[in-house]
């Protein structure tokens, strides 16, 4: 976006956004402020306010169905917590706002106080999606939403549409991947304040960027989770989920509201563009309807009617039904999923890596090569469509998902669970050679599905992302001697003392450590590596834009073919290839098989080296050599 369109864009109209709810508090028209709690367990609760330094209470109602309501005139900034018949005080579970962490007081917070000024934004197509993922408190030496903010010329130069803040929920303590959040609705004070996500937002929409935010509806934290003491019907024994208590989806309809509402708050309230549901396979939901398709309607039928409004999943299940298409080719409910299957491939072509899940990519019951299976993954989405897996026992596991759009996936080499969670955090540049590395990448950053880079993948970054959490003294040495005891099977980690080398997730300098190292890529020396690495993603990415894009909503099927290290894949308009790639992942120089040579009725988008598309053309395939070509 140029400067001139930056200062139109600053002299939109303001507007105020705030998303009405029946959680938590409200403000309103007469100045007063309104308190609910949704506390089933309790027969009396009241609000205890500080406003000033001085102290009061506000009384409040039990009404139907275990609400119980106040109301009284508080000045937003004022600062109160629920405490309820058994004496126990509480942040309220719907807080916008803790400046205190998880244990403290929660704050009033008048939405409507932030002036915004992108009412113009108006949001971006799907398939013009490439991600960055990104953790806030590691991102940049400040780890806060404003050091986000002074970063995002870069993230629109390099060629990123789309930010996706890794969830930024409250936690326990000063530092953590925030997947362990207990009040949804705030976000966390080391980043910043409201306002200062909110400014983050904006500044994105002016420069033309995204925002999504990762979400966890599949469970509540271990530290600073009080739902418990007053409201125990959140959980439910009947299902369980490896991080702690099972959330009640089929039971109370309070549950569902609660989640639907968070969902809602973030698209409305901070004007957010999508959401990336973590691990949706933990939600169980035997209802008739699943929480995730009211969900998805919820969005659809509410801000998702005034822009562009995207919904992403993790599912392990590989639930390809979450992903249809309408006869207009819109989402029916989810947008994409996150494509695990296609990672793994790549995982295990780049390090040779075949321990624990990896195992199932090295050659499936069929007896496919990992290359065929990454074939397999770019041509049709999933890689476990309705087949058995060895590593789980040979249990079936997926749906087909051949007749999907290619933008029905996101496709990655790295992101922060498949980087931190490895003993030392180390990234894929830490773990294969570079040649591949630069095969790999063009092959993901030009395939017509949606990529995604983690932090500082795109200049190869040196410093590792660790596994990190800041939880008081009763946990942290559980969660230390946990992390190490989860590597214990591991071959290269058998040994107690190896084991006791892993980085203690609980200490502040593992934390520090893991924060990306900026002067890397500033260094503009034509010997640095990582300035190259840089201009190279960048490169695909203007080539993305440019030319597959546009391909994306024509794409009406795929094929591949696998022989010895040739991979070929077509995607198709009808019967007619429209985008074509061939590759050779190996150490060797390979002939290439008739079968799938290149078409000569297709223009080359892309040859790893100068005059590689010529040999090819020869019958003659370069090791670790990437040709792709496109319709005229």
């Amino acid at each position: 976006m140029s400067q001139q369109t930056e200062n139109a864009a600053s002299r939109t109209k303001s507007i105020k956004r705030s998303h009405s709810m029946r959680f938590g508090t409200s403000i309103n028209d007469d100045g007063t402020v309104s308190f609910r709690l949704w506390a089933p367990n309790c027969r009396s609760v009241k609000a205890v306010i500080n406003e000033n330094g001085s102290e009061r209470t506000i009384d409040m109602k039990t009404v139907d169905g275990g609400w119980t309501v106040g109301t009284g005139r508080v000045a937003p900034g004022a600062t109160y917590k629920f405490v309820t018949d058994e004496g126990l005080a509480v942040p309220d579970p719907a807080s916008r706002f803790q400046p205190d962490d998880v244990h403290g007081s929660s704050e009033i917070i008048d939405p409507t106080a932030f002036e915004w000024r992108d009412s113009d934004w108006k949001g971006r197509p799907w398939s013009s999606t490439v991600l960055y993922e990104l953790h806030v408190g590691t991102f940049t030496p400040e780890g806060t939403f404003a050091g986000v903010e002074s970063k995002l010329d870069y993230l629109r130069d390099l060629g990123i549409t789309a930010i996706e803040l890794m969830p930024v929920a409250d936690f326990p303590g000063k530092f953590g991947w925030g997947y362990d959040g207990v009040l949804p609705f705030a976000p966390d004070s080391s980043y910043g304040t409201p306002d200062h996500l909110k400014s983050l937002v904006q500044t994105a929409h002016q420069k033309g960027l995204q925002v999504f935010l990762d979400v966890v509806y599949n469970h509540f934290g271990p530290e600073g989770n009080y739902l418990h003491a007053y409201a125990g019907e959140f959980f439910t024994d009947r299902h369980k989920t490896p991080w702690g208590a099972a959330l009640d989806f089929e039971g109370h309809t309070e549950v569902r509201e609660f989640f639907i509402e968070n969902a809602l708050y973030w698209l409305e309230e901070y004007n957010i563009d999508g959401l990336r549901l973590d691990a949706v396979h933990a939600i169980k939901d035997d209802s008739s309807t699943h929480f995730l398709a009211e969900l998805a309607s919820r969005v659809a039928s509410g801000p998702g009617t005034t822009r562009h409004r995207h919904l992403v999943l993790e599912n392990d299940d590989n639930i390809a039904s979450f992903l249809e298409r309408d006869k207009t080719g819109k989402p029916s409910l989810y947008a994409a999923q996150w494509n695990d299957d296609i990672h793994h491939a790549y995982h295990v072509i780049a390090t040779g890596e075949s321990g624990g899940y990896y195992s199932d990519y090295v050659k499936n019951q069929k007896g496919d090569t990992t290359l065929a299976l990454l074939g397999r993954a770019l041509a049709e989405g999933f890689i476990y469509q309705d087949e058995p897996s060895n590593l789980r026992d040979g249990e079936r596991r997926g749906e087909k998902s051949a007749h999907l759009p290619p933008d029905a996936f996101i496709s990655f080499i790295q992101n922060h669970d498949q980087v931190g969670n490895r003993a030392y955090g180390d990234r894929i540049a830490a773990l294969t050679n570079p040649s591949l590395l630069k095969a790999l990448v063009s092959i993901q950053l030009l395939a017509p599905s949606i990529p995604l880079l983690f932090m500082g993948e795109e200049w190869a970054a040196s410093t590792p992302f660790m596994y990190f959490c800041d939880l008081g003294p009763e946990l942290a040495p559980l969660v230390t001697e946990g992390r190490r005891n989860e590597f214990a099977k591991f071959p290269e980690f058998s040994n107690p003392e190896t084991r006791h080398k892993i980085p203690d997730p609980c200490r502040q300098k593992t934390f520090e450590e893991s924060k990306l190292d900026w002067k890397e890529v500033q260094n503009s020396s034509p010997q640095s590596h990582h300035k190259s690495h840089h201009d190279f993603v960048q490169s695909l990415l203007n080539l993305r834009q440019s030319h597959v894009v546009p391909l994306i909503s024509q794409i009406t099927s795929a094929t591949y073919k696998a022989e010895g290290n040739i991979l070929s894949v077509q995607w198709k308009a009808g019967n007619k290839p429209i985008l074509t790639l061939l590759t050779n992942l190996s150490r060797q120089a390979e002939t290439i098989a008739k079968s799938i040579s290149p078409s000569d009725q297709l223009a080359t988008l892309y040859e790893g080296d100068e005059g590689c598309a010529r040999r090819i053309a020869s019958g003659h395939v370069p090791p670790y050599s990437v040709l792709w070509q496109i319709e005229q």
